[in-house]
């Protein structure tokens, strides 16, 4: 059985840069690297560490759903990654570090799972944490309680056996290459049903209030089971406000702790006694293209979109220079996986645009609606500077602003749209990235559907050779290009602000605000 020391490493999907995701499938925050003020970067910061306090935080959007696997947005569950815990969580380097699990093994036909959980873990409840807690997690993701699965990632397991209290066998269908990285998947009580109203699990923060459009709280757990890691701050509150202007001066009064995702405006207005940590994300901003509404399922029109705009003005003049251009659905972050080059495949060309609109049967151009969450103000001035680039080939944008939440129902749930700007986070295994293209993915909102492309994905996900694995995932990224699915922007850089006596923030490849690691200093 291999022991779980420190950590875990992802050997399918290493980062080489640390990083965190974009809000909310997609975030306005975009800033400078380096610090405002005087102040230290937190993971440098000095001076005696006090134990208690509150960190106030603004947030850009609500919840969607308290309960884990109900919902869909990224700054959900940065918030609510607090209140649970997995058997692995995620680390700073796309590693996987132990939390609820104390070992693992797999079988040689990498079919069977082996899990071996820590004991004395309690729920906030005061409940035990055992593997009947496990199997009943993992038979609502998958269905094996006889309910239709709540996660695709669970798809692949076929039985869950727990011999004994703490050891949990999960036996796969087939070989699945991303389902360690699955298991960083929230576990829940066994037989509670009131998560959407009173969240309960594991993790370093317990649930004590959410006020709809005004905060949610969470408080310290006292008997949280990993005692190295326990936290010092004793609450936590998710103030709500879209505005990003009003975060900054919430920020800079006193009113507000921490603000996620700053732009670079924000944190010039700041000033000294401040802190600013700033880092690349793992994840892509496009505009997604939904590929089954006239004139979007026309190949040369979708490639005629990518050759009338030019990314480097978005990325000057919405990321004030701070972002990475992107060729496909993937981030450089994700080194191993990423297929260089494809950014350079649509040279910006207004001639190339018109000869394919033309050769489509739209020299004239046409009308096109790009839907977008309007909390999201870094989506709506690409949205904006996107139109005025396409009129230059005779396409006529409309730029329709819409709620976080109807965009949620209409646009990703239900793909009643022709465009939109989102950023899409980053995860932890290449199969949750572009996995979203394939063609029987619940949630292929561009509705792009390539047997080619399901093929290679598909393989992948059985390949347990690394390096074979890779080769595979970069000939899909090529096809997506190739068929201009979306127009793949950019992956901007991210800056978090503080006061500057508050520290020990910390980046991931995927959204993640670990307040147990924070404190404030003397």
């Amino acid at each position: 059985m291999l022991k779980l020391k420190k950590t875990i490493v992802a050997g399918f999907s290493v980062l080489m840069i640390a990083s965190i995701a974009m809000s909310g499938c997609g975030n306005g925050g975009s800033g400078k690297p380096g610090n405002s003020g005087n102040s230290a970067p937190a993971s440098q910061a000095k001076g005696e560490k006090v134990s208690g306090g509150t960190v106030r935080v603004a947030m850009a959007t609500e919840p969607d759903n308290l309960d884990p696997y109900l919902s869909a947005a990224t700054d959900t569950g940065s918030m609510m990654d607090n209140v649970f815990d997995g058997l692995f969580e995620a680390g700073e380097n796309s590693d996987l570090i132990p939390a609820i699990a104390e070992s693992y093994k797999i079988s040689e036909d990498g079919l069977t799972y082996t899990f071996v959980l820590r004991k004395g873990i309690k729920f906030h409840n005061g409940s035990d944490l055992t593997s009947k807690d496990v199997y009943y997690s993992y038979a609502k993701l998958s269905g094996l309680n006889g309910k239709k699965p709540l996660s695709s990632k669970f798809a692949a397991i076929e039985s869950i056996d727990t011999p004994d209290d703490y050891t949990v066998v999960i036996k796969l269908k087939a070989k699945d290459a991303a389902f360690l990285a699955a298991n960083i998947v929230a576990i829940v009580p066994k037989d509670y049903e009131g998560q959407s109203a009173k969240p309960i699990g594991a993790g370093p923060f317990k649930f004590a209030a959410y006020t709809p459009g005004q905060q949610l709280v969470l408080e310290k757990n006292e008997n949280f089971y990993d005692k190295e890691h326990k936290p010092m701050l004793d609450r936590v509150e998710f103030k709500f406000m879209p505005d990003s202007n009003a975060s900054v001066l919430a920020l800079k009064s006193g009113d507000i702790d921490m603000v996620p995702g700053i732009s670079a405006q924000g944190a010039l207005q700041l000033g000294n006694g401040f802190s600013i940590v700033s880092g690349p994300q793992n994840m892509v901003q496009l505009m997604a293209l939904n590929n089954s509404v006239q004139p979007l399922n026309d190949v040369k029109v979708r490639q005629a979109i990518n050759y009338a705009i030019d990314k480097d003005v978005i990325i000057k003049t919405v990321a004030e220079g701070n972002g990475v251009k992107l060729g496909s659905n993937m981030s450089p972050a994700m080194k191993m996986y990423y297929k260089e080059g494809l950014d350079k495949r649509y040279a910006p060309s207004a001639e190339q645009a018109k000869k394919l609109l033309k050769e489509a049967g739209y020299e004239n151009g046409f009308k096109l609606t790009i839907t977008v969450p309007s909390n999201y103000k870094f989506h709506v001035d690409t949205a904006q500077v996107i139109a005025e680039q396409l009129k230059t080939v005779g396409i006529q944008a409309t730029i329709k602003q819409i709620e976080w939440s109807s965009w949620l129902e209409d646009v990703y749930n239900n793909a009643k749209y022709e465009a939109t700007i989102i950023g899409l986070t980053g995860k932890l295994d290449p199969h949750e990235v572009l996995g979203r293209y394939e063609t029987t993915y619940s949630k292929n909102f561009y509705k792009f559907s390539n047997g080619e492309f399901d093929n290679l994905v598909g393989r992948a996900r059985l390949e347990i050779d690394a390096n074979k694995r890779a080769e595979l995932y970069k000939q899909a990224q090529t096809i997506l290009t190739e068929q201009a699915v979306a127009f793949f922007i950019m992956d901007p850089s991210r800056s978090v602000a503080m006061k500057g006596n508050l520290h020990g923030f910390k980046m991931y490849p995927i959204q993640k605000y670990d307040f147990a690691a924070m404190y404030y200093s003397k």
